[in-house]
């Protein structure tokens, strides 16, 4: 049942009313939000990987035709699913409901301690590569560890990038009115930012010709493996439109709202992406957008100088403020849910008297995000993110056809817009995603499936103090 004006408390609080999370997003915050939270770095960032992965433009851009069509495809899902399970915690609502509590767990075990923690980690550090490319002494060797043959090297961003992370989770702690507020002035400077690349590149530039044709080889393997390869920073850039789910508690009138945030903010973001892309392969050679660290920076550069590239890159470094703002407070909400339901620690299900925030969960995840940065630079914290992250995206696709059989009389506000082939294009997308990534880098995906099956034994601890939140 939808009740769309009222707090909903997730099972097996033990909370009372007047703490539980209000509804203070709009439908156009809500799309806001989508935008700030798929639109970071990603699109200012993956050129460059996308082009030692692939080897060639043509590749490049099936690579970002298919990554649009599987984000698409697990959009409608989500949109289904947040419509008619319109509660905090997104995902962990969803598979809880359809595939069962230790599913939903072991989602939102991985997310809080995992995902959550590496997606903030990785924001920051793109969000550093921006301030480095007008602070070049950012990047220098801050401190230096040896422990054996390893080396250990801390530059001076990676604390920065640890104290933007608290520092916007501070920020997260104020009520979700003025997050929305944020968000809706934040995602109209990235879209701007975005726009002006797009339209000075089509007026200033001189097309690249036959240089722009001159590609890379694919580095190993076949062509379809470096496709598949190039997918996963796509994938990375349309990343976050399964979180809008996670604030589904805080959303007025979810039912409507929820689909139509998710369908308006990644139709214009996926435009967006193909005309700015385009973009940088006609200012830049391959070559050049290969060997670039900020792609976006580099081809105003070259249309304006080094002043209208430092004010873009500005504008660039706020996309990515505003997409660590929307993340911390999306994904807050899966450990706090958890914690209400009796399946994580107490103290992460405290709700703020005055603002009505999840002040527990937000601690608990800042920390470990600022943690996190510490550890490692943007590419080595996306390909681990991106791993664990579709593995339970999948399973959110999966759900969408396990409750239309068992579950047919659940309420569906939404109903996804080709099924059951998105949802099967979903997951056989993310499935050859994940065993991709698995084998091209099998120390960082094995850690992520590690996290996971430590959850096992700490559910059913958990579920035997109490018994009822786990039979939900």
């Amino acid at each position: 049942m939808n009740r769309p004006q009222t707090p909903i408390r997730e099972s097996g609080a033990r909370s009372t009313e007047s703490e539980d999370l209000i509804r203070g997003l709009g439908p156009w915050q809500a799309t806001a939000v989508v935008i700030s939270t798929v639109i970071g770095t990603g699109v200012f960032l993956v050129a460059a990987p996308m082009a030692r992965l692939a080897g060639s433009i043509d590749l490049i851009f099936v690579a970002w035709l298919a990554g649009t069509v599987i984000a698409l495809s697990g959009m409608l899902c989500f949109a289904e699913l947040g419509a008619a399970l319109p509660h905090a915690g997104g995902l962990f609502a969803y598979l809880n409901r359809g595939l069962g509590p230790l599913w939903g767990f072991l989602f939102g075990w991985a997310d809080s301690l995992l995902m959550g923690p590496a997606a903030f980690a990785t924001l920051a550090a793109g969000f550093m590569m921006f301030a480095g490319f007008l602070f070049p002494r950012l990047n220098a060797p801050w401190l230096t560890l040896h422990a054996g043959h390893h080396v250990f090297m801390l530059t001076v961003a990676q604390p920065l990038a640890a104290v933007i992370i608290l520092s916007l989770m501070a920020l997260n702690c104020v009520s979700i009115n003025v997050g929305g507020r944020i968000q809706l002035v934040l995602s109209s400077l990235k879209v701007a930012a975005i726009v002006i690349i797009i339209l000075i590149g089509a007026l200033l530039a001189k097309p690249m010709g036959a240089a722009v044709n001159h590609g890379l080889r694919p580095p190993d393997g076949s062509g379809f493996a470096s496709t598949l390869s190039a997918v996963v920073p796509v994938m990375w850039a349309y990343n976050g439109f399964q979180f809008l789910g996670n604030l589904g508690a805080e959303i007025r009138q979810p039912a409507k709202n929820i689909p139509r945030a998710l369908f308006s903010g990644m139709l214009t973001i996926g435009v967006l992406y193909v005309l700015v892309n385009i973009i940088y392969f006609h200012v830049l050679t391959f070559g050049q957008v290969a060997l670039s660290k900020d792609v976006a920076s580099d081809v105003v550069k070259s249309l304006l100088g080094p002043s209208g590239a430092t004010w873009l890159t500005i504008a660039m470094g706020i996309s990515a403020l505003s997409s660590l703002h929307a993340v911390l407070m999306e994904d807050s909400r899966v450990p706090y849910a958890m914690a209400r339901a009796g399946l994580f620690f107490d103290w992460v299900g405290r709700v703020h008297p005055r603002f009505r925030s999840p002040i527990g969960a937000l601690i608990l995840q800042g920390t470990l995000g600022a943690l996190v940065a510490l550890t490692g630079t943007f590419e080595q914290l996306l390909s681990l993110y991106v791993f664990v992250m579709w593995i339970f995206t999948a399973l959110g696709a999966f759900t969408v056809i396990r409750l239309r059989l068992t579950d047919p009389e659940l309420l569906r506000p939404y109903n996804a817009w080709g099924y059951p082939w998105t949802p099967l294009v979903f997951i056989i997308a993310s499935v050859a995603l994940t065993v991709n990534l698995w084998i091209e880098q099998p120390a960082r995906s094995s850690l992520g499936v590690l996290v996971i099956l430590v959850g096992v034994p700490f559910y059913f601890y958990k579920s035997a103090q109490h018994p009822f939140a786990a039979a939900q």
